[in-house]
């Protein structure tokens, strides 16, 4: 297996500078349809006669994403372990890593079917929102979920290709995922007339798309890489237990990130149906400013994989320094455009003027997160990189503490503008515990 387009601290800065946009590029260009998606969910929503199936959309796909979220791990573990495997020219490890997770995947998908009924009985009683927006959002989750095996598996065929350097088939699945979910949407809601049942139908048929497709790639790729012993590779038990551990470390670190962000939801819905319908306009915001950036952090993951597979401190030490400058180039970019724009795209995604109202009065958070928001995001993609999984879950335990403290005490004293002053603390907390324990990388490189 040859890795001759590996990013190298050996050639110059230019050239370091095009390998990272060149790997973040198809990531960010992907990226951008999904906030389309959830702006194209929000507006068809927005524009029907009753905030409550706005507010029903937004329940129900912020519990999708607790629950799809909270396996991340398949995504951003085979990243991590992929990249490793990748930069120390292990073709058999590489090829194993996916089916690992693909397995593990299909049996997390399985179990969420099973599971349906009670997970979105206890996710509803911790929303506390309007029986009607409850009875639709339970609608919008049942057929979701029948998407569950092959969302996983998508999960872990972007991990996978990332891993490889070869972000440029991320790309290839994600366009097409999200360029079916919207056809859908207008086709289902506007022409159809489905409601939430469209918008949820619409993703499923995208999704269980996505992996089919994804799956002919990755065959596709692994014909490329020649590897003996792949079964004993597959069956390894000492690779097994590192994938377990790394993924239970992640599996915590992201099921406390989603739930910081379904407690703000539900703190918000207790404002009121216009209010949380404001707060699924503002969440596509966060949205669009995460996917902008994982680009950059996920160039990151593969990058620091692959230096560290290799045991390149140079590398390492040139992918961090140039990955992160990318970064906090487009942070500053999405501050500013927020500031002009922000007022306008909310008008866009909404005509109910109440919403727009209380929707607008956050605009000034949605200007100051991205600076904030860059370095947890940053820092996450360099530690999955280099696998200190444990060094992610004891960060943002601290962090999600911090967090719903915060919440407790600033949303008594300021309303609503309390909870967007928590979420600010949330991610300024997360950068400081990674940011601490950021020097052990370097450290154990250096052992190594």
């Amino acid at each position: 297996m040859q890795n001759n387009n590996l990013f190298s601290a050996n050639t110059s800065p230019i050239e370091r500078h095009r390998q990272v946009l060149r790997l973040a590029a198809p990531i960010i260009f992907a990226n951008l349809s999904v906030p389309l998606l959830g702006a194209v969910d929000t507006a068809v929503m927005g524009h029907l006669e009753h905030a409550h199936f706005l507010g029903a959309v937004a329940i129900g796909a912020t519990i999708m994403q607790f629950v799809y979220w909270g396996f991340g791990f398949l995504r951003m573990g085979t990243t991590g372990l992929t990249a490793q495997a990748f930069g120390a020219n292990d073709s058999g490890e590489v090829k194993a890593n996916f089916q690992r997770a693909a397995v593990l995947g299909l049996i997390i998908g399985l179990a969420l079917w099973a599971l349906q009924y009670p997970i979105i009985r206890f996710s509803l009683y911790m929303f506390e929102a309007g029986e009607t927006v409850e009875q639709l959002a339970q609608t919008y989750f049942l057929i979701r979920i029948w998407s569950a095996p092959a969302a996983l598996i998508n999960y872990c065929l972007i991990g996978w290709f990332i891993g490889i350097h070869n972000t440029r088939l991320t790309f290839i699945i994600q366009v097409w995922m999200n360029c079916i979910n919207i056809v859908l949407d207008l086709v289902f809601v506007i022409g159809f007339g489905w409601g939430v049942e469209g918008v949820a139908a619409a993703t499923v048929i995208a999704e269980v798309s996505a992996a089919l497709l994804g799956l002919y790639l990755y065959r596709k790729e692994i014909t490329k890489i020649g590897s003996s012993n792949l079964k004993t590779k597959l069956l390894d038990t000492e690779k097994l237990r590192r994938m377990v551990g790394i993924n239970i470390d992640i599996f915590i670190r992201t099921f406390c990130l989603i739930f910081a962000f379904a407690y703000f939801t539900a703190q918000a819905a207790k404002f009121g149906d216009s209010v949380l319908a404001a707060n699924a306009v503002l969440i596509q915001f966060l949205h669009f400013l995460s996917f902008g950036l994982d680009g950059f952090a996920q160039a990151a993951e593969a990058l620091v994989g692959g230096a560290l597979g290799a045991k390149d401190r140079a590398t390492y030490k040139a992918a961090v320094k140039t990955a992160t400058l990318w970064a906090v180039v487009v942070s500053v970019a999405y501050s500013i455009v927020y500031w002009f724009s922000g007022p306008l795209i909310i008008d866009l995604l909404t005509d109910l003027e109440d919403v727009r109202i209380a929707a607008k009065e956050a605009v000034p958070w949605l200007v100051l997160l991205p600076m904030i928001a860059v370095w947890p995001y940053m820092l996450d993609g360099i530690f999955i990189g280099a696998t200190r999984s444990a060094d992610m879950r004891n960060g943002i335990v601290i962090s999600l503490v911090i967090f719903i403290v915060a919440v407790f005490v600033l949303r008594a004293e300021y309303g609503y503008h309390g909870l967007w002053l928590a979420l600010t603390i949330f991610m300024a907390a997360r950068g400081i515990t990674l940011g601490l324990a950021f020097p052990k990388i370097e450290r154990n490189l250096e052992n190594a």
